[in-house]
């Protein structure tokens, strides 16, 4: 990634996928804390809360799915976060160590379409939820939406820190008026709180959706956290991580959940919050849905910060890239388009199958987490040569055989234990009743997998030429040159 040294261009981020310098690290670590909550607390992650209800599961056991698999899908992605002030770099390079230079494409590629997937859905909800309230066309909407979530995606890290406390600040009155509206004002169907009523196929769905979702935010969270120093600790960095995204998430889910319960049949995302808000007092529904397209535009911000961090590793595997404003501009810039594209050819048989979308997301990255977090904490104990990163020649090699044929193997046997409602269900989820195991099973065996396989890895060499290189890598990253 070889450049030539560049002046700063105010008001604009310029670092992406190179090596954040210790004298640029600054934040505080208590602001994840509020993004990675307001990142969780807007509308697309109540729909998640829905699947077990629309299966037929009652709304108790619903609610216990929910915090169950908030609970487990948290704990993976906010052992992410710590690696971010660690290493100094953005999540998806991360991952070259583990599957090498080249090898890394192959959780890349799948990165990038989770990015796209969900700022489709996202920009799609904002503009019905805009149209609900200020009218104007979905359509319009959708590309307003997706234009400030570009400037604020190029902006940067900074002001999408900033923007997420703000948002989190007046969530929790407007949030905190419509769920106790909610509680106090629906009525539910008879038996909703009847623990007899466990039915294990819902419960599972239900569970592996939201455990899939939380996962599904691994590939952001050293994004950002990166420009904290290291000094910050794994430990902190994990539960400002984990309890923001946590509590985030439980909350808009049962929310999800609890709409539909009350709304049944005739749930539908947006007129349904309408409807509920209103019953809170006249006109409270539409300032709920104007928030909440405040928050699906952070959130949006947020896919097309990271799908660029993404993009850019992924050219960088053939051609050097110099991480300039201009690289950041272009695929920012792409990455909008393809969500604006994607949302205007959007039919409702896509918003109809989010959750299948959701449940393909886990079974991608359940291996991968796997891997990553079996190198980073076990196998490297966080000792990387961060220079060999950028190095297509370096110690990491092109091909990581040992992750690739780890997440292979990982992904296969997961198959049988698939159940991706009409499209897949596979014969061991059948003989389960449908139930999906396939979190349990893919975890354990990638991970094992990828420790056996690296048992002659000399993680002292690497430490010792991760000491040898970090002057060179401090002075190269001050004047923007490799990496």
């Amino acid at each position: 990634m070889t450049t030539s040294s560049q002046p700063r261009v105010s008001g604009l981020e310029i670092r992406s996928i190179d090596y954040v310098p210790l004298d640029e690290r600054h934040g505080k670590l208590w602001h994840l804390g509020p993004l990675w909550f307001m990142s969780n607390a807007q509308i697309a992650t109540l729909a998640v809360g829905l699947i077990s209800i629309t299966e037929g599961g009652n709304l108790v056991w619903s609610l216990i799915a929910i915090a169950a698999g908030t609970i487990l899908g948290t704990f993976f992605m906010a052992f992410h976060s710590a690696q971010g002030p660690q290493l100094g770099l953005p999540q998806m390079i991360q991952s070259r160590p583990q599957f090498g230079y080249v090898g890394a494409l192959l959780v890349w590629l799948f990165a990038y379409v989770q990015y796209a997937g969900f700022n489709v859905f996202n920009t799609i909800l904002a503009g019905e939820a805009l149209h609900t309230t200020l009218h104007g066309g979905v359509k319009l909407w959708v590309v307003v939406v997706t234009l400030i979530g570009f400037v604020i995606a190029l902006v940067g890290y900074d002001v999408i820190h900033r923007a997420e406390r703000v948002l989190t600040y007046t969530f929790l009155v407007i949030f905190g008026i419509f769920t106790v509206g909610i509680l106090l004002t629906l009525h539910y169907p008879p038996g909703s709180f009847d623990l007899d009523g466990f039915q294990w196929t819902p419960f599972l769905a239900q569970f592996g959706v939201v455990a899939g979702y939380q996962i599904s935010w691994a590939i952001y969270v050293s994004d950002y956290s990166r420009y904290l120093p290291p000094d910050v600790t794994v430990r902190k960095t994990f539960y400002w991580t984990y309890f923001g995204s946590a509590l985030g998430g439980i909350w808009l889910m049962c929310l999800g959940a609890l709409l539909a319960a009350w709304a049944g049949k005739d749930f539908e995302t947006i007129r349904s919050i309408n409807a509920a808000g209103d019953k809170v007092f006249s006109g409270f529904g539409a300032i709920v849905l104007l928030f909440s397209a405040l928050g699906l535009i952070s959130v949006t911000a947020l896919n097309m910060y990271g799908g660029s961090l993404t993009l850019i590793s992924a050219i960088d595997s053939f051609k050097r890239v110099r991480p300039t404003v201009a690289v950041r501009v272009v695929t920012i810039g792409l990455t909008a388009a393809l969500s604006i594209a994607g949302a205007l050819a959007s039919t409702a048989h896509f918003l109809e199958n989010f959750n299948n979308f959701l449940l393909v997301v886990l079974y991608l990255f359940i291996p991968w987490t796997s891997v990553n977090l079996m190198d980073y904490y076990v196998v490297r104990r966080g000792h990387y040569a961060v220079a060999e990163i950028f190095n297509p020649h370096g110690i990491y090699g092109r091909w990581g055989w040992h992750g690739i044929i780890s997440y292979l193997v990982g992904f296969a046997v997961m198959v049988p234990f698939f159940s991706v409602g009409t499209l897949y269900v596979g014969p061991a989820a059948r003989t389960l009743g449908g139930a999906d195991i396939a979190l349990f099973i893919g975890l354990p065996v990638s991970a094992v997998l990828y420790w056996l396989l690296t048992r002659s890895i000399d993680v002292d060499a690497e430490a010792r030429l991760a000491e040898e290189e970090i002057v060179a890598l401090e002075s190269a990253s001050h004047e923007h040159r490799e990496p």
